[in-house]
């Protein structure tokens, strides 16, 4: 893929579309999905003289995930943040795992 066309793609992708999903109405209330996007990229070229070709690269990524949908209803707007099970119980891991070092280094004599 060709360095423009990498941008051109880019361009498309990296949108407010990407954050925000298409609305979903049902019964009078209205939800609007949002999404945290993190990206990024690079490219570079270079030449070998008179008899290497020209060559050049580039790539991009992203990465989206749930945080939340603002819902309408009866005209107020409010945030409902999405639980990521995952992460919680990443996080109870990570302090059960914690605390146990811890306290076991203040048991011992």
């Amino acid at each position: 893929m060709k360095l423009g066309q990498v941008a051109s793609t880019a361009r498309r992708i990296f949108s407010a579309r990407l954050v925000y999903g298409d609305p979903v109405e049902r019964d009078g209330v209205v939800v609007i999905p949002a999404a945290a996007v993190y990206g990024g990229g690079g490219g570079g070229g270079g030449g070998g003289g008179d008899t290497l070709p020209v060559r050049e690269g580039a790539g991009f990524g992203v990465f989206a995930r749930p945080v939340g949908a603002f819902v309408v209803r009866d005209g107020a707007v409010t945030w409902v943040p999405a639980v990521d099970v995952m992460r919680l119980g990443l996080a109870a891991a990570v302090t059960v795992v914690a605390l146990t070092k811890i306290l076991g280094k203040r048991a011992e004599p």
